[in-house]
């Protein structure tokens, strides 16, 4: 292929070809010089053109297909456009005189169409150039047409339409001409010739101005007849045309009129006119129209009518919306006018009107829903309303007329009920679309909406009576809270109308709608409605009889009452359960002789209201069976049982009944059997096995009924065939955007659609996806699907002996009939088989033996030759399925042994179609029919079917089964994938395009291909890549065909193609060509299209982007889409169509594509992604409010708002016009999203300064917090919109918002975050959600973002914050309002959620104020609480936090009282089911006992941060709870409004605040230890947490505490729960908040103990002490009991808690030879907080042991902390400690220093141990196998300091011990490294000093010697830097302590040797001015000790004096020097010390 690729054909390579191998060679080579021409220069075209030219003439005569002489003729027009223009009139003469030639012979076909293709082009290309030619070109073709095929009559009207294009107003000569050829083909009888037509006509009237003036009515004639026998297709583009022409005659200006017709413009009204004399007479001329009316015959058929909608669709379209808003009046009362009775005809019969209902619907739905925003919509509702009015006075005139003369009026009264039906399903659906916008509607009392709604409620048509309650249900479902007030209306009005018939059954109707309305309503209706409707419904059903003029109605309504309320769900029909079984059982007979009397006795009357009633019941039973799944219990299911016999027994007696009492009891007697069939099908078929055979017998009698003649294939079979294989039957089965009104041409002319008034009991169903209301069949239909569908059910279950009797039955009753009536019969029966194979499939049954196959077979294959092709695709689909259950191969081989001896026998189109899909499905269904043979046979027989050009049904099917077999074939096709690839291409470029449907299968095969060589497809071998190009190249010539679907095929081909070999798709024109078509008139192109964009933007989104936006604007083609890529770019181009699309799927996609979009660039493309989203939210905001609100802003950021919202509000086009609230909603929800993939990206987003120098730096950067102000401002349009689900994405927006910028600070003002300068858009935004209409939801939302506010610390100021926080008091009024006060608008779980949010929000608040209060009033509390960084972030406040405990101390009485409240009914809610019967009946203080499951949810919510704030104020009370109100008399009160599960009259009066504390208490850790016990994998973090911060709260008060402390069982089962969340969840908050609650247990503990010693040392004071009972754990054993010992629990959590953070402290770890002592390891920020937690615990354990306990578990304890000081002492720079170090030194001081180790009864055992904890710390630092260890020296010395001074004497003083210690301390004082000699010197100094001289001595008199000489060393060596200047100053100190602590005779020898010392340190004036920092420091320090000392031993002093005269001089003028520089210095120096900070630093640290 790659040789293709020049600009001259290479003659060479294309001669060495075959035949078919040519042909794509040269449709390669056009496409590549399609591609080049443009891009080659002048000059090089213009050399070879000549050459080039003749080679692309000689294609002209070689035949070329279709594909290929399309593009030869472009190329051809190229090629003259760019080179020399004058040989083009050889070309045109050429193509001439091919033309023109007399050779008629098929072979000579092709050039002949490639000649008239080829002049098209040019001329197009062309235009004027050529324009002298023209006329003889025209004529020549014309004449050529009047006696071509249809082939050639097609491309000559689309080359006509190329020519006109080209030469625009210069081909006015022949316009007539043309004009009058496509008259004729417009009727042509090739529909693809009438396509053309209309195209070539839609061209010529752009300038033959006669066609929409003086041929007007002709051109609307023509149109009308092209309508008559036409396929969608041809209705689309002559529909197209039709409009345009009336559009532009509308709209035409009058300067067009200076050409010499007098142009007319026409009205409106005669436009409109024309459009319905089509709509009403159709095709037919007048005259003839009116003999018909006299024979009264309906003359209009289907496809005209559908056509003419589909015409006043593109009229009103190209129009425009703005011109639809100003005429839309004029337009809605013709269109209405059009089913009135001003033109009976047009609705003289039921199915008639439907059908004409249908279309004035979908000319509504398409015009006012499509092309209108929504303020528009609300005008149109108006005028709709308006209509309604009108209607309803002409109907109350009759109606009140008492002359009894009506038979005018009524006839009057029954035309206009089709007007009143169109006109509420359009006011219903607009309402709907509009949601909540459409609230200012409802509200406006001039219009009256539900007024004139409700008022036609009693219209005396039942289709009004049901479209005005499903109007009403369309509102409560955009608007929920209209429910309960109509529901209420409604049902005041039936009980006081019960006497009248309309009343009853109308009301009845709305109520069961708005029932059905109530699933779609998340907030539900009140509990009690329920009630009320069982209660009314049971009275109709009991009044029912006493009045027999409304008997019928009674019961209708009763029992549609009864089904209606089943479908609000389990929850609710619970507590009606027991009344609706016994109406169930009374209505029907108890006993079959029971049946039998009521047979005899009834009359025709009497029947008709058993038949209404009994149908009701079952349809309830029915709803509840599908709606309240949960409550089919076997109990319930028994109760349902015994009425069935008897339905069934009645069923078999129907057909004498109704002979009996005549044709009064049909349609009741249907509906009977429609409902019992429907009920029996959802009913588990083991419960009435008994009935099958009586049930079979009635099945089978309807399937073969002899009065049945509506062969309904259209119904029953697509849902049983494949969907692929639909796709077969042309687009009439295929979704279109006109599906609503194509449907009714498929059911033939006796079958309308369906209509609400053919099932009444539908009207609480949910319309089928893409029907604005749901459409039940006609009764006799119904019963036929249902009875198909039981017999699917049924027949699976039968016996197989059974099964073969209804068989043989069943093919006999089709032998029996004949014609029609055998078609019928026959479609029902393979119906009612398929659904059997179905469910047998499904249930893995078996069909039986040999027998039961025979009969089965012969059903299958008689329909597998019917004509009727539904049936034989529904057969094929059976035939697989029978070989699926069959399940035997060789029965499957003979299957496919059949069909392969009938296709080659056959010659007939039926048996060949039918035979070829059979052998596609069994491969479907079998996965390969296994032997290769076999393939083989089917691929052979398949490939002559699919060349078979007399017939293109044949090809399609052989096809489309072909590509079955490759998709189930897989691996073993892979031999036949060359010479399939080939004939689809030859195909591709052979069949004629009019065969639109061959080339749709052959675009699945090519499909099927792709997919089946996958990934293979990135090879790089000869064949894959032939492979590969020649799947490009079938693509290629699918996306050039002119019908849309297999355009659509293409796209999905290039899709395959680029998941699997993407280097190998050219993306940029896979995107143009996705460009192009992104706004198609066709559903399926559209939907492929974005198919192919979701996965392509997966991976490459950013590029698709710039593809798209590169294409519009290099586009030079006539391609204007409707969307504007070139302003707002592929992305923005996919909002606004989002913003269009009606079809959900599609919409989807968008959303799914827009999503992968901005994931991939929304970071890059930030402004671009913000500016789309703010467009979007401002195109239809209100701006004045969101200006008002910016100008109050600080200064700072005014002007550039200013500038933005000034520029929106002028006039010019805006990128989205009046975007509709789903649209705006998306369009938040991506706000959120930018902001969350902003936090992921990095830093600077989130921070001003940071982000001002990166931009300054590259300005192409880009940061969101640049933005801030549009994302406040697009968060506060949005929420404060009339939507209210735009309203909660914009307060989720905020909210995100708020959290994200909290902490982000104000450079310009230091102090002040950046969100501050936005409070009162904030305020603003918040307002509008506490008004007391708004719903529930979006308050609760409201009070997060609230608190969220407050709690943030935004605003430090409390005056500013009160905006905020008055909300959040406003709603606390609500909330003490009560029960009482409720709305009643809503379900009560709703005020549960709105409760529970608020006291949510304040409890945040207060959360934050306390933990603020708490650290300012004790920063340095050594605690471990962490707080944690999760979206509750209690974070650091500052002053703001004293002010913010003022504003919520005022509300905390209620709060508190509240927040208890709450706290105990979620603690009921968590009780397990078995205590249900304990619970409150009358529910809860904030939910009802019937709504209780869907209040659970918001209790779950807001419970953890209830419990936290509570917890926090009882701890600010000190547990002691007053109520303000009642003094101190009565302190239960206030605190439990249900007080805990008691009843009142069991309480006690008064409860003590003992008893009322006792319960809080319980409450309180009974929640938290229930929650954290299993704290589900979902569960928030946020939640536990605050759980956990809660106790440490709950714990800091000594009451709790003491509960806890006494009660031990308690504290170890905390204990072991705290334990297990450790070891659950990894997250370091948690554990660190989780150690905090452990240590104060233990405190708890602590406390106890000490208590109890207290008191007994009291008590027995006089006592001998040793009889003192030993208080705390192990007792006089010293043995711990796991599982009921605290310790032993503290310990394990401790141990646990260490070991994962230190492995190596594990000793089955460490005693393992192989592990050697490894290096010392610094752990984590967080690891090592979790490990000084757990060290602080554990030296507090002892104090809660007795003395023999402590001496139990100190081994472990020591082992643990010296283990931490071993594995973690890392030698830091500065001598710091690490962390771990420092607390297990904390640790071990504890333990040394514990009374346990001096109590007599431990004091030995103690003693031993910590000797032997000494050695072991001695050991660390011991060389191990001759290396010396990397520990630090000054953590062990540290450690061996403490056990010195912290333990008894006798511990320490043992030589050998003393020995070591002393070794060690001479080891670092000779230490090279200043740092560790500074501490020695600093811990020694603590040694000398301890009062103990047998402790301190021996280190005095082997240490101090050796201090001095170092100092004397210094002498020599001054300091050179300030390390060592501290360790001289270090070591003087340790030597002036020895000299007091010295003897009285020892003193004078210490003082001799340090003055001298001293002095030597001194500098004389001269040296002082040029001395180092260090040596004037060491001087100063020197100098003063000298002046201490001096005066203190003045003997001394004096006699060094005296002896060294040398060292009085030094001294001497030191001092004197010392006095010039303090003169010189203000400031005195000497107070200044620099050691001496550093060293009291460490000092404190442990001493």
């Amino acid at each position: 292929m790659e040789l293709a690729h020049s600009l001259l054909l290479n003659e060479e390579a294309y001669n060495q070809l075959g035949e078919f191998q040519k042909a794509e060679f040269i449709f390669e080579w056009l496409r590549f010089l399609e591609k080049l021409l443009p891009v080659t220069s002048r000059a090089d075209v213009r050399e070879k053109q000549k050459k080039l030219a003749e080679q692309l003439i000689s294609l002209l005569n070689s035949s070329p297909g279709p594909p290929t002489r399309r593009l030869i003729a472009k190329n051809l027009a190229i090629l003259y456009s760019i080179g020399d223009t004058l040989s083009v009139y050889q070309t045109v003469d050429k193509c001439n005189e091919l033309i023109r030639s007399k050779d008629d012979s098929p072979s000579y076909l092709p050039t002949k169409l490639a000649a008239v293709v080829c002049l098209g082009y040019l001329y197009k290309k062309l235009g004027r150039i050529l324009g002298k030619s023209f006329t003889d070109t025209v004529g020549n073709v014309l004449k050529a047409m009047k006696n071509a095929e249809s082939q050639g009559r097609y491309e000559i009207m689309l080359s006509l339409q190329n020519i006109l294009n080209g030469l625009g107003a210069a081909a006015t000569p022949c316009h007539r001409d043309i004009y009058k050829a496509a008259r004729s083909c417009l009727t042509d009888r090739s529909m693809a010739v009438r396509c053309a037509a209309a195209k070539c006509l839609l061209e010529l009237q752009k300038e033959a101005v006669f066609m929409w003036s003086t041929e007007l009515d002709s051109v609307a004639t023509l149109c009308f007849k092209s309508f008559d026998g036409s396929n969608y297709d041809v209705r689309i583009a002559v529909s197209k045309l039709l409009g345009t022409v009336l559009a532009r005659a509308v709209t035409c200006k009058q300067a067009t009129a200076s050409t010499r017709q007098n142009v007319r413009k026409i009205s409106l009204d005669e436009a409109t006119e024309l459009l319905g004399t089509g709509f009403l007479r159709g095709s037919s001329g007048f005259l003839r129209a009116s003999g018909d009316i006299l024979k009264g015959i309906s003359s209009v058929s289907r496809d005209i009518r559908v056509g003419v909608t589909q015409a006043y669709v593109v009229f009103v379209s190209t129009l425009g919306g703005q011109w639809l808003e100003r005429n839309f009046s004029a337009l809605l009362s013709h269109i209405l006018d059009l089913v009135s009775q001003s033109h009976p005809k047009a609705i003289q019969t039921q199915m008639d009107a439907i059908c004409c209902r249908r279309c004035i619907s979908f000319i509504l739905r398409a015009t006012v829903g499509g092309l209108l925003g929504e303020k528009a919509q609300i005008a149109a509702a108006k005028e709709i309303c308006q209509a309604i009015w009108r209607l309803k006075k002409v109907v109350d005139v009759v109606m009140s007329d008492g002359n009894l003369e009506t038979r005018i009026g009524t006839t009057d009264v029954t035309a206009s009920q089709h007007v009143l039906v169109c006109a509420l399903h359009e006011l219903g659906s607009l309402i709907h679309g509009l949601g909540t916008t459409a609230a200012p509607l409802l509200q406006d009392s001039s219009t009256g909406v539900l007024d004139a709604v409700i008022s036609v409620i009693l219209h005396p048509s039942i289709s009004v009576r049901l479209a005005a309650a499903w109007c009403l249900r369309c509102v409560v479902v955009a608007l929920p809270s209209y429910v309960s007030p109509l529901l209420d209306r409604c049902i005041e009005r039936l009980s006081a109308l019960k006497t009248s018939p309309e009343a009853v059954t109308g009301y009845s109707f709305a109520v069961a709608a708005l029932l059905g309305a109530v699933k779609h309503c998340p907030l539900g209706i009140p509990h009690g409605k329920g009630k009320v409707i069982m209660t009314v419904a049971e009275d109709l059903l009991c009044s029912a009889s006493q009045n027999s003029r409304i008997s019928i109605q009674r019961t209708q309504a009763g029992w549609l009452l009864v089904a209606s309320l089943m479908t609000l769900g389990p929850a609710v029909v619970q507590h009606y359960l027991p009344r609706m079984l016994l109406l169930w059982k009374c209505i029907f007979p108890l006993s079959p002789k029971d049946l039998e009397t009521e047979r005899s006795r009834g009359d025709s009357f009497t029947w008709q209201v058993t038949l209404e009633g009994r149908a009701g019941a079952l349809c309830a039973i029915k709803t509840f069976v599908s709606y309240c799944g949960g409550l089919l219990t076997t109990d319930v299911i028994q109760r349902l049982l015994p009425p069935l016999p008897c339905a069934v027994d009645l069923l078999t007696r129907l057909p004498s009944i109704h002979k009996m009492y005549g044709n009064a009891l049909k349609t009741p007697s249907m509906t009977y059997r429609h409902r019992l069939y429907e009920l029996l099908a959802l009913l588990p078929p083991k419960t009435y096995e008994g009935k099958f055979c009586a049930i079979l017998k009635e099945l089978v009698a309807d399937f073969t009924a002899t009065d049945n003649q509506m062969a309904a294939s259209t119904f029953l079979l697509p849902p049983l065939c494949h969907q692929d294989d639909l796709l077969l039957l042309g687009p009439f089965l295929q979704e279109t955007d006109h599906r609503f009104i194509e449907e009714q041409l498929l059911l033939g002319s006796s079958i309308a659609g369906g209509s609400l008034e053919y099932d009444p009991y539908s009207i609480y169903e949910k319309a089928a996806e893409g029907d604005s209301v749901p459409k039940p069949l006609p009764p006799a239909l119904s019963v036929i699907n249902a009875a198909v569908r039981l017999f699917g059910v049924i027949f699976s279950h039968v016996a197989e002996s059974q099964r073969l009797q209804v068989l043989e039955k069943l093919l006999a009753s089709i032998k029996q009939t004949k014609g029609a009536r055998q078609q019928t019969v026959q479609l029902n029966i393979v119906s009612a088989f398929s659904s059997f194979l179905k469910h047998l499939a499904s249930c893995k049954g078996s069909l039986g033996p040999e027998e039961v196959r025979r009969p089965a077979l012969t059903l299958v294959m008689g329909a597998l030759e019917s004509n009727n092709p539904l049936l034989r695709c529904a057969a094929a689909e059976s035939l697989a399925r029978l070989a699926q259950v069959v399940a035997d191969s060789a029965f499957t081989a003979g299957l496919a042994q059949l069909s392969f001896d009938k296709l080659k026998s056959a010659r007939d189109v039926v048996s060949r179609t039918g035979h070829s899909l059979a052998l596609g499905s069994l491969y479907r269904y079998l996965g390969g029919i296994g032997s290769t043979q076999h393939l083989n046979a089917c691929v052979g027989i398949l490939y002559t079917l699919s060349q078979d050009s007399t017939s293109p049904d044949v090809q399609t099917w052989a096809l489309h089964s072909l590509s079955l077999i490759i998709d189930s074939a897989g691996p073993l096709y892979h031999v036949h994938v060359e010479p399939t690839l080939s004939l689809v291409v030859m195909l591709l470029l052979t069949v004629p395009p009019a065969y639109a449907e061959v080339h749709q299968s052959l675009g699945r095969c090519l499909n099927a291909l792709i997919t089946m060589l996958g990934p293979e497809l990135q090879g790089s071998n000869t064949a894959v890549s032939t492979l590969r190009s020649s799947c490009l190249l079938g693509c290629a010539v699918m996306q050039d065909n002119p019908d849309c679907l297999v355009q659509a095929q293409a796209i999905s081909c290039l899709q395959q193609l680029h998941m699997f070999a993407p280097r190998h798709v050219n993306l940029s024109s896979l995107v143009s060509s996705l460009c192009v078509n992104l706004c198609s008139s066709y559903l399926l192109l559209r939907r492929a299209v974005l198919a192919c964009l979701r996965q392509l933007v997966q991976r490459e989104a950013a590029e698709v982007s710039e593809h798209a936006v590169a294409f519009v604007k290099d586009c030079r083609e006539d391609f204007t889409p409707d969307i504007n890529i070139r302003e707002v770019g592929l992305e923005g181009a996919l909002l606004s169509l989002l913003d269009k699309e009606l079809d959900q799927r599609l919409c989807q996609d968008i959303r799914e594509t827009l999503n992968h979009m901005l994931t991939s660039v929304a970071v890059e493309k930030l402004s671009f992604w913000l500016k789309l989203c703010n467009d979007v939210l401002a195109a239809s905001a209100d701006f004045t409010s969101v200006a008002s609100v910016d100008t109050t802003q600080e200064e700072e950021g005014t002007k550039e708002d200013d500038d933005v919202l000034t520029s929106e509000t002028d006039e010019r086009s805006h990128p989205f016009t009046n975007p509709k609230w789903p649209t705006r909603v998306f369009a938040a929800e991506c706000v959120c999203k930018i902001i969350s993939h902003c936090a992921n990206a990095g830093r600077a987003h989130f921070d001003i300064t940071l982000a001002q120098e990166r931009k300054q730096r590259d300005s192409r950067d880009d940061f969101l917090v640049l933005h801030l102000a549009d994302l406040i401002r697009m968060a506060f349009m949005a929420a404060t919109d009339h939507s209210d689900q735009l309203r909660l994405s914009g307060l989720q927006t905020l909210l995100v918002v708020v959290r994200r910028f909290a902490s982000v600070p104000e450079p310009e003002f230091p102090g002040h975050v950046i969100l501050e300068q936005y409070q009162a858009n904030v305020g603003a935004a918040l307002r509008p959600a506490f008004a007391p209409e708004t719903p529930p939801d979006v308050t609760a939302k409201a009070c997060q973002v609230c608190s969220a506010w407050i709690a943030s610390g935004i605003v430090s100021d409390l005056n500013d914050l009160r905006r905020v926080h008055q909300l959040l008091i406003s709603s606390l009024t609500k909330v003490q309002a009560g029960k009482e006060a409720q709305s009643q608008l809503y379900n009560e779980s709703a005020s549960t959620m709105e409760i529970l949010a608020v006291l949510k929000a304040w409890a945040e608040v207060y959360i934050v104020a306390a933990e603020g209060e708490k650290n300012q009033s004790d920063p340095h509390k050594q605690t471990l609480m962490i707080t944690n960084s999760t979206d509750e972030s209690y974070g650091d406040l500052t002053s703001s936090a004293d002010g913010l405990l003022d504003l919520v101390q005022a509300d905390l009485g209620i709060l508190s009282k509240l927040w208890l409240a709450a706290l105990q009914d979620f603690a009921l809610l968590t009780l397990p089911s078995e205590y249900a019967s304990q619970l409150p009946v009358e529910g809860g203080a904030f939910y009802t006992a019937e709504t209780i499951e869907n209040a659970r949810p918001h209790y779950h919510n807001s419970w953890a941060l209830i419990l936290y704030a509570t917890a926090l104020w009882l701890t600010s009370t000190g547990f002691l709870v007053v109520d303000p109100d009642e003094g101190v008399t009565n302190l239960s009160r206030p605190v439990t409004p249900t007080t805990m599960c008691q009843d009142s009259s069991s309480r006690a009066a008064v409860k003590s605040p003992e008893d009322v504390n006792t319960d809080i208490f319980h409450l309180i850790l009974g929640i938290s230890v229930e929650f954290l016990c299993s704290p589900r994998s979902d569960s928030a973090m946020e939640n536990i947490t605050a759980c956990l911060h809660a106790l440490q709260a709950f714990l800091d008060v000594p009451w709790p505490r003491s509960k806890i402390g006494g009660d031990q069982e308690l504290g170890v089962e905390l204990l072991n729960v705290l334990h297990r969340l450790i070891l659950t969840r990894e997250s370091s908050d948690i554990q660190l908040a989780t150690l905090e609650v452990v240590r104060q247990i233990l405190f708890a503990a602590q406390e106890h103990v000490r208590e109890k010693r207290r008191s007994a040392e009291v008590d027995d004071g006089a006592a001998e002490k040793e009889t003192l009972p030993e208080y705390g754990e192990g007792k006089d054993t010293g043995g711990l009991v796991p599982g009921k010992s605290l310790v032993f629990a503290t310990l394990e959590l401790c141990v646990c808690i260490l070991v994962r953070q230190l492995p190596q402290l594990n000793p089955k770890v460490t005693g393992s030879p192989a592990l050697k002592a490894g290096k010392p390891q610094l752990l984590s920020e967080s690891g090592s907080k979790l490990v000084a937690a757990a060290l602080v615990i554990l030296s507090d354990i002892p104090s809660v042991c007795s003395p023999e306990g402590s001496v139990s578990v100190l081994p472990t304890i020591l082992y643990l902390i010296i283990g931490v000081l071993r594995e973690t002492a890392v030698k830091l720079p500065d001598g710091q400690l690490p962390l771990t170090v420092a607390a297990s030194l904390q640790a071990l001081k504890g333990i040394l220093s514990s009374p346990m180790a001096r109590a007599e009864k431990s004091r030995t055992a103690w003693t031993e141990l910590l000797r032997s904890a000494l050695v072991t710390v001695l050991d660390c630092g011991d060389p191990v196998d001759g290396a010396q260890q990397e520990l630090d020296e000054v953590s062990l010395l540290t450690g061996i300091t403490e056990f010195i001074l912290s333990t008894s004497p006798e511990v320490t003083t043992i030589e050998c011990l003393q020995k070591r210690c002393i070794e060690k301390f001479k080891i670092a004082l000779d230490s090279k490294d200043p740092i560790v000699q500074l501490k020695c010197y600093q811990l020694l100094l603590s040694i000398f000093k301890y009062p103990n001289r047998a402790v301190s001595y021996p280190y005095i008199h082997s240490l101090a010697p050796s201090i001095v000489g170092k100092l004397q060393e210094t002498e020599k060596t001054k300091p050179e830097n300030s390390a060592e200047l501290q360790v001289i100053q270090e070591g003087i100190k340790v030597v002036a302590a020895l000299i007091a602590i010295a003897e009285e005779e020892h003193r004078a020898y210490l003082v001799a040797c340090l003055l001298p010392l001293l002095i030597s340190f001194l500098l004389d004036e001269n040296s002082l001015g040029s001395a180092t920092n260090s040596a004037r420091n060491l001087h100063e320090f020197a100098l003063q000790n000298v002046m201490q000392i001096g005066p203190q031993y003045s003997s001394v002093f004096k006699k060094v004096m005296a002896s060294s005269p040398t060292v009085k001089a030094r001294l001497e003028s030191a001092v004197k020097g010392n006095q010039e520089s303090i003169k010189v210095k203000t400031t005195p120096k000497q107070a200044k010390n620099p050691g001496k900070s550093s060293s009291i630093q460490l000092k404190t640290n442990f001493f």
